[in-house]
């Protein structure tokens, strides 16, 4: 989140991690999964390559706290044409995890319309409605953040934030200012870590050379986090700047995404076959 990122061709650049079959998973564009008086919003839905008929795999949502106006304004293309958004979902995909980017035009309704339209049609999208996560990075994360605090989301079993904007705490205004200027949506004003479930896993990847304002948003929320023994895994890129991920060419970026896979799988599928299995 800062004026130098945007002077890069953000909106092209691709995760500098990749695998050699990532290409080769199953993509279907513009899925409609919402109709209002003002259009229609369609998801794009990634595969695994190898994925059985009648197979009902778990599904990452990527999540948008822009509307594509917005988005398109700043970078020229909607989130979910980015090429790390691409790029993300193909890697998600390539490890056995259907991946779901969608566009917006009213970030909050529009993410728990995506979730419902999964949920309810997980039998014809190929999705296990029961073992879902979510990602999002930088302004993204609030409004992720708020689904996790939702009453009947206990089938999300993991979450995924880089770079993010977190909660307001302690009497800071971070977020709420940063929402001013980028034009994100955040609906956890006056949410804490007591409003997220106690056993949901959290990967929380921070840069370290970005924004102080931004990463002492994080910082705030991880002592909370850790102080409710929630359970948090925690990497911190002490040489990397906002957008790590597609903007430092480096082996450690590569490693914490390989982590954030990893992770996704052992919490949505390893973990599920060991509980199904014991």
């Amino acid at each position: 989140m800062n004026e130098e990122v945007q002077e890069e061709d953000i909106a092209k650049k691709k995760v500098v991690y990749q695998v050699p079959d990532m290409d080769d998973v199953t993509i279907r564009l513009d899925v409609e999964y919402h109709r209002t008086e003002d259009g229609v919003q369609m998801m794009d839905l990634y595969s695994p390559a190898e994925a059985k008929s009648g197979a009902r795999l778990p599904a990452v949502v990527f999540v948008s706290g822009y509307p594509d106006a917005g988005m398109q304004k700043m970078l020229g293309c909607k989130l979910k044409e980015m090429g790390s958004y691409i790029s993300w979902a193909k890697l998600t995909a390539a490890t056995g995890i259907v991946a779901v980017t969608y566009s917006a035009t009213e970030p909050v309704g529009d993410l728990q319309s995506v979730l419902r339209f999964v949920r309810q049609n997980a039998a014809e999208l190929g999705i296990d409605e029961t073992r879902m996560g979510v990602w999002a990075c930088s302004g993204n994360v609030p409004n992720a953040l708020s689904v996790l605090m939702k009453e009947d989301a206990g089938y999300l079993k993991c979450a995924v934030f880089l770079y993010g904007l977190m909660l307001d705490l302690d009497g800071s205004t971070s977020v709420a200012q940063a929402q001013q200027m980028f034009g994100f949506a955040n609906p956890t004003v006056g949410k804490t870590v007591d409003d997220l479930p106690a056993e949901l896993p959290l990967f929380i990847a921070r840069a370290g050379l970005d924004n102080p304002s931004l990463n002492e948003t994080i910082d705030r929320f991880l002592v909370k986090a850790v102080s409710r023994n929630l359970a948090v895994t925690f990497v911190n890129h002490h040489s990397a700047p906002h957008f790590f991920d597609v903007m430092h060419d480096s082996e450690t970026s590569r490693q914490i995404i390989r982590q954030i896979l990893d992770f996704m799988q052992f919490h949505l599928l390893e973990q599920a076959i060991h509980n199904e299995s014991s």
